[in-house]
């Protein structure tokens, strides 16, 4: 449904974006995950039709879009839009506000479509309410409405939930999803939000500094990241130094990880990505040293700095009342 093929974008003599390369099937939800400014939001604005290309070049339904000498008119790529703010009418109507894309359909089908979305997003009986008099959640169900009544091919959102509150966001994530799943909807989103994203996609691009660092499923980017920033911008852990030995495993202040690579050069130094959960207090172990200690509702997150000065993290059960400064042990989780 949608390809980007070596795209590179920006804004006079400013590479934003470098070389991206991704795509999307039929009926499949993808996410752009990275901090502010690495370029997710710009290249979605070129999917659109907002940014020209300097590079490579963008297909939508095996079409050839966006390229250095080819643009489509944005109204002409069969494409719908969700901003941050919903950007709701405040002078229509809910069901006027779903039906405003609904050019060209007689009566009885705009009202029959208006009806059928408002169904598929939980609005049923609500087509006369004003948009000032929902909820923020039922806001953003609104425009995703408005967005899918036309049946574009492919449904772009950009920061959907920001302007929700944080204790909403996951919740609207996975609402927003299963609604996109009925509806056999392909989309992408722009999000700074890994639980969002997380909760949201098939597909997950981690962004930085322009490049597209990794493309692929959630459990892929948070258990196997390709890069330094993708480890480090996606969930909690620490790299720690660790040597190859000749028995292909990683020896790290904890003990061996089993899951070395037996082709590594032996003796080889390197770095391993250890999450919380893979760091257990225990009876014995490794010493180290408590800097801090986070609760996270159902367990604790400790912050730790091993003899040798390397900071590591390990998640525990509400019953490690450890506090700073004092000493503990450690060990790497079984089955590492």
């Amino acid at each position: 449904m949608l390809e980007v093929k070596n795209v590179s974008l920006g804004y006079g003599a400013t590479i934003v974006v470098q070389n991206v390369s991704m795509h999307l099937a039929q009926g499949e939800i993808g996410c752009l995950l990275g901090p502010s400014g690495c370029g997710k939001t710009t290249l979605l604005r070129s999917i659109a039709g907002f940014e020209p290309v300097r590079a490579g070049q963008i297909g939508l339904q095996g079409q050839v879009v966006a390229a250095v000498a080819q643009s489509v008119a944005p109204q002409l790529r069969d494409i719908g839009m969700v901003f941050q703010d919903h950007a709701l009418f405040p002078h229509l109507n809910v069901g006027d506000n779903i039906g405003f894309g609904l050019h060209g359909r007689s009566k009885t089908e705009r009202v029959a479509r208006v009806q059928e979305m408002l169904a598929l997003v939980g609005l049923e009986g609500m087509g006369q309410r004003w948009p000032h008099a929902l909820s923020g959640g039922q806001q953003q169900r609104v425009a995703l409405a408005r967005a899918l009544a036309p049946q574009p091919s492919l449904l772009l959102m950009d920061e959907p939930f920001s302007s929700l509150d944080t204790s909403m966001r996951e919740s609207i994530a996975r609402e927003v999803r299963a609604i996109l799943k009925r509806a056999k909807a392909t989309a992408l989103m722009v999000t700074h939000d890994q639980n969002e994203a997380f909760a949201m996609a098939d597909n997950v691009g981690v962004m930085a500094h322009g490049q597209l660092m990794q493309w692929g499923t959630a459990v892929q980017v948070y258990c196997q990241p390709a890069t330094r920033e993708v480890a480090q911008f996606v969930g909690e852990g620490a790299l720690v130094q660790a040597q190859a030995t000749a028995g292909g495993q990683w020896q790290t202040a904890l003990g061996l990880l089993a899951a070395g690579h037996p082709h590594y050069p032996y003796a080889k130094g390197v770095q391993v990505l250890l999450r919380p959960e893979h760091v257990c207090l225990a009876e014995t172990g490794a010493s180290a040293k408590v800097l801090e200690r986070t609760f996270r509702g159902s367990h604790f997150v400790f912050e730790l700095e091993l003899q040798d000065g390397q900071r590591l993290m390990a998640k525990a059960s509400l019953n490690a009342l450890y506090s700073s400064c004092q000493e503990v042990k450690l060990r790497l989780a079984p089955g590492l």
